[in-house]
């Protein structure tokens, strides 16, 4: 028998939070004060509050330059991208934008609305944590 319902027992909607999906794509082995960027990116959101990112290795892609680089046997690190996603406030991601600027970093991102929340606890238990502390 199917778990699933015709209808949801939720208002995602009303039990979730208004925010942004932040995405930088960089190169694997790039880095920034000697710090590799997808690290620094990483380290610097979390120093800002937000409460979550993480950084995902591509198989394959191509930049600015149009350069295509792929993983093959005789590559195995180099010049790979790699993707540090973010979904946090929109307020959070313009901070951490704010000190990428600062820093003269030139790194590409991507800046998409998003709904976000944790299914499975109440919302009181997580609002206020995802939200940077501003409410929700």
């Amino acid at each position: 028998m199917s778990t699933a319902t015709a209808t949801p027992q939720r208002d995602w909607m009303d039990y979730s939070l208004d925010g942004v999906t932040l995405r930088f794509i960089v190169h694997e082995t790039r880095k920034v004060h000697g710090e590799i960027v997808h690290e620094w990116l990483l380290t610097k959101a979390r120093e800002l509050g937000i409460p979550g990112g993480s950084a995902f290795h591509g198989i394959c892609g191509f930049g600015r330059n149009g350069v295509l680089h792929e993983q093959s046997f005789f590559e195995l690190a180099g010049q790979l991208p790699v993707e540090v996603r973010i979904v946090c406030s929109r307020e959070q991601a313009y901070r951490l934008l704010d000190l990428v600027e600062r820093e003269q970093l030139s790194v590409f991102y991507v800046l998409s609305a998003a709904r976000y929340g944790i299914a499975g606890a109440p919302k009181s238990d997580w609002q206020q944590t995802l939200n940077g502390g501003e409410g929700g």
